[in-house]
């Protein structure tokens, strides 16, 4: 493959290890978010590492593979492509458009002569009947839009609050080194791009009707990001807006969202007694540009900007994120990954002594001594307070967590 890219080391040191091995790696994430190019790096590293792999090649965005229909399809060409007395590699992108694409890698994993990589844009890609058969035979790595660092790295751009407006403003695609970052061009583009995951991986995956309802609802979430949601409050807001859908069906169009990782539901956690709550989610969006393409990027959203930005930052980080409720305080973010646990307030501005005696305060209410910080846009931030750990979003965002 002789394709240029940047290369992206945090998923190639996640996928490096099962290399070679009788496991098939799974890249998903939302469309455009470079899927394809993670294959192509990886595609590198093998012919360097063994000059003599024989790589197999599949792109069901591209005409030339139309061909591969279903499982069938998929083998016959593999078997087809598949050289003798060396190691073979397949790589498949898109692989949901064949359809029983299951039932092909069952096989070809069962034959233990391949090396299998595949990507999806479905957060289901691997579920069922295969997900049981392959326990332990796959592992599965999310693909997300850059982070503040990787996008200062790819637009070759210095680590300081300009940048942090461009990132905020046009979010993570990485295509979007290839345009002039000016608003009527980028928007142009990720308006496209919206469009596309709409209707590819929402409208025509789910036979959904009822798309202008389907916009309305992204419209909702766009304006609502960071505020407690139910269907119910959803659905009643739209009968005020005279449109008449029923909470399951709002419920199936959030998880059809959530599905082609367009946004992100983050449940409530009590921190005390653990209870996972089963309403009053909050949702974020994948990439803040995509966000902006919907409805325009405005000055006075930013609290809500920010906290979709800190979220998806701990996302990239590795972390389980939840929403922490304790009594009647709400605590932004509970993050956990093994042996770690953070809580986070997020605020715009920490202007006034009642705004800090909110934000800090109701982290002071956690008992235990796990990490506890506040992350604000103040630009300048003297010292921690209480105890508690006080950072500019500039500097959280610049390293990975």
């Amino acid at each position: 493959m002789n394709k240029k890219y940047i290369k992206r080391p945090l998923y190639l040191n996640k996928i490096s290890p099962y290399i070679g091995k009788n496991i098939i790696k799974v890249v998903v994430g939302q469309r455009r978010v470079g899927k394809s190019y993670l294959l192509y790096q990886l595609m590198h590293e093998i012919t360097t590492n063994t000059p003599k792999t024989n790589l197999i090649y599949i792109n069901k965005e591209q005409h030339v593979f139309d061909h591969i229909k279903n499982a069938k399809d998929l083998v016959d060409y593999v078997e087809k492509h598949t050289k003798p007395k060396v190691p073979n590699a397949i790589f498949i992108d898109e692989v949901q458009e064949i359809y029983e694409f299951e039932n092909a890698l069952k096989s070809l994993n069962a034959s233990e002569q391949y090396d299998i990589f595949c990507s999806g844009s479905n957060a289901n890609l691997l579920s069922g009947e295969l997900s049981t058969y392959l326990a332990g035979r796959y592992i599965e790595i999310e693909i997300f839009p850059l982070s503040f660092p990787e996008f200062c790295e790819f637009h070759k751009l210095n680590t300081n609050q300009d940048t942090l407006l461009k990132y905020i403003k046009y979010g993570g695609l990485p295509y979007l080194i290839n345009l002039p970052l000016e608003e009527d061009i980028v928007y142009d583009y990720l308006k496209n791009i919206y469009n596309s995951i709409l209707l590819r991986d929402v409208v025509s995956r789910h036979n959904i009707r009822n798309i202008a309802f389907l916009e309305r609802l992204v419209e909702f979430l766009a304006d609502n990001i960071g505020s407690l949601l139910s269907a119910k409050r959803i659905s009643d807001f739209l009968k005020s807006q005279k449109i008449n859908i029923p909470p399951n069906s709002i419920l199936n169009y959030l998880s059809f969202l959530e599905q082609a990782f367009f946004i992100s539901k983050v449940q409530r956690k009590d921190i005390t007694g653990k209870k996972i709550f089963e309403i009053n989610d909050k949702y974020y969006f994948e990439d803040l540009g995509l966000r902006h393409a919907v409805i325009d990027y405005k000055q006075p959203d930013i609290g809500m900007i920010l906290e979709n930005l800190v979220y998806q930052h701990l996302k990239i980080s590795g972390y389980d994120v939840k929403v922490g409720k304790m009594s009647n305080l709400e605590i932004d973010f509970v993050c956990e990954k093994p042996g770690k646990k953070w809580y986070i307030q997020v605020a715009y501005l920490i202007s006034d002594k009642k705004t800090r005696e909110r934000e800090f305060g109701n982290l002071l209410q956690i008992k235990d001594n796990y990490k506890k910080t506040v992350i604000s846009m103040d630009p300048l931030i003297d010292n921690d307070y209480k105890g508690i750990h006080h950072i500019n979003v500039l500097n959280f965002l610049s390293e990975i967590q």
